[in-house]
């Protein structure tokens, strides 16, 4: 498709190119302020750029606008589309173009333009009968523009500033075929029904309560998925030559200093003050490993030394980020750092690598790499950062695992490798990373001593696997729908027995389950059968068996199975056997 840049110049792209998608559905959006401005030519239109998987426009209209209008808006869309309008770009001078807005009655687009630097290009486009204050890109004819869907309203402050007014925001989506379109929309419809708030109220997972916005209270069976979660990493980490610490969870402002987080990261720490003294609660864990480190004299002989902690962390973020698991104020970091030589650098990255791929393909996901490097908030030396820098890329390039490089997203103290997982749906997860840092071990002015017999600084790697133990729990909710595997469900087998005359026998079902290390619920309410089977189908627990008399009298079990239904009976042991 013909795309008319920034520039005015115009280049083929097609939808898959990543400009070519921003130029289709930023031509969507102005497709919906054509539309408004068509049905109530009365409205101001502020913004409309495209966004990760759609676009926006917001308006300041002068009545009501509901979720009821967006039919007759979509409808007009589809009517410009097939009108098929060529775009037109030009421009005007400074004066022109406030003129032009000034006499439309386009008051955003007037603050806009004084805003603009004083030697700025100012750009419109033109579409038949609407023309918008735009930079680009776009296609060349709304008739480009084949699937839309307007899919939601929500309130936008101009701006985003709450001091100033509250406008109307519409949320739509594009597409190049109707085919791809429904695709996304039944992908958004499973993914409403996976929701992991839904799930995790509906399976007692875990709840959030207006008490403690973005703190989240862990339920009786969230806490046997968390701890199964937990026992898996310590297993993993034992296995790879990690020992585990725990370190405080709230510290002084010198260390802070000390570290640069007070420096570089104060807005998004919570402090207080004890005896005089300014405290915070750590938002990360890698200070109080540095003191750990520092608590005796070290060999290079010790190193590399591998230090893992389930460390509890806090981080302010606003209200308005707040979403469900994925992101809270207070979460599980599943960290470690490594105190290694510069000789080691590749080795550890490496093994490291192969650990979190190990993890991530046990639970079925596929993931892609990124190799974020120096941030403009940094601290170091160019050589350091370059040392650092080149070590991740050899480390990624002898895997021979493809990455890609984005430029300037490294923490302050070090570049990084981010693990991007895929789930069921194909959406991605940045969750694991592994940040090697020059910079801390010289601040805490840590040492080892070298064969030489001098003093040296060790290398340091903070690394993640799961991310956040919370966080993961909501990715793998959704990524199953709340169909755990068999051992990592919360409850494995539920027991249903027919009738209370069954219950003894039900109830050593249970004992015989349990002493074999099978997680298992007894339904002892008076219900029919069915009912029991379809509230056990909705709780998603892998098994069900059901006793009646049959059972009792043969000592077996009728066992179900939560996605092929009745698969037989047969006897305990056997079921053991299976399940196992």
């Amino acid at each position: 498709m013909k795309i008319i840049t920034k520039d005015g110049s115009v280049v083929d792209l097609s939808f898959e190119d990543e400009e070519g998608r921003n130029a289709f559905r930023h031509t969507a959006s102005h497709i919906l302020a054509q539309a408004v401005k068509r049905l109530y030519p009365t409205t101001k239109c502020a913004i409309g750029p495209s966004i990760a998987d759609g676009f926006y426009y917001d308006f300041d209209f002068d009545f009501e606008f509901t979720a009821e209008h967006l039919a007759a808006v979509e409808k007009e869309m589809k009517k410009i589309i097939k009108e098929g309008h060529a775009l037109k770009r030009y421009t005007l001078s400074r004066a022109e173009a406030i003129d032009k807005m000034k006499k439309a009655g386009e008051d955003y687009k007037v603050e806009l333009i004084e805003d603009l630097p004083e030697d700025a290009e100012i750009s419109f486009f033109e579409q038949g009968d609407f023309t918008d204050l735009c930079a680009g890109p776009h296609v060349s004819n709304t008739s480009v523009v084949k699937a839309v869907k307007l899919t939601s309203l929500a309130g936008a402050y101009w701006r985003g500033s709450e001091k100033n007014k509250m406008l109307t925001r519409i949320y739509g989506t594009a597409f190049p075929k109707a085919a791809e379109l429904d695709e996304y929309l039944a992908m958004i419809e499973e993914a409403k029904k996976r929701d992991h708030r839904k799930l995790g109220k509906e399976l007692g997972l875990f709840t959030l309560m207006d008490e403690g916005p973005g703190f989240p209270f862990f339920l009786p069976k969230g806490m046997v998925l968390k701890n199964l979660l937990i026992d898996y990493w310590r297993k993993l980490h034992t296995r790879e030559g990690y020992v585990e610490i725990s370190t405080p969870i709230m510290l002084n402002r010198e260390l802070w200093e000390t570290s640069g987080h007070w420096d570089h990261y104060r807005e998004n720490m919570y402090t207080t003050v004890i005896d005089e003294t300014d405290f915070a609660i750590k938002p990360m864990n890698c200070p109080g490993g540095m003191l750990v480190y520092k608590m005796q004299p070290h060999s290079y002989k010790e190193l590399p030394i591998r230090m893992g902690e389930l460390g509890l962390v806090h981080r302010h973020e606003k209200s308005g980020a707040l979403h469900g698991l994925m992101r809270v104020r207070c979460f599980t970091q599943d960290d470690a750092h490594i105190f290694m030589t510069r000789e080691q650098i590749t080795d550890e990255i490496k093994g490291v690598v192969r650990l979190i791929d190990e993890v991530y393909s046990n639970f079925g996901f596929k993931y892609h790499v990124e190799l974020s490097t120096r941030p403009e908030d940094s601290m170091g030396s160019d050589e350091d950062w370059e040392v650092a820098t080149n070590g991740l890329r050899k480390a990624l390039e002898e895997l021979n695992l493809p990455y890609e490089v984005n430029e300037g997203d490294g923490a302050f103290y070090g570049p990084k490798i981010d693990f991007h997982l895929e789930d069921s749906l194909g959406r991605t997860w940045q969750c694991g990373t592994i940040q090697l840092d020059f910079q801390l071990p010289q601040r805490f002015e840590a040492e080892y001593i070298g064969a030489d017999g001098d003093r040296h600084r060790p290398i340091m790697i903070h690394r993640v696997v799961f991310g956040s133990i919370e966080r993961f729990i909501g990715i793998l909710t959704e990524h199953f729908a709340g169909k755990f595997p068999l051992w990592l469900a919360p409850v494995q087998v539920k027991v249903l027995p027919i009738s209370d005359k069954h219950l003894d026998y039900a109830q050593s079902v249970v004992k015989d389950l349990t002493e074999k290390g099978l997680r298992c619920e007894l339904d002892t309410r008076d219900e029919k059968i069915g009912y029991k089977i379809r509230e056990a189908q909705l709780e998603k627990v892998p098994y069900m068996l059901i006793v009646g008399q049959k059972e009792e009298d043969e000592k077996t079990v009728s066992v179900r199975k939560r996605d092929e239904g009745d698969i037989g009976s047969m006897t305990l042991s056997d079921f053991i056997s299976k399940a196992e």
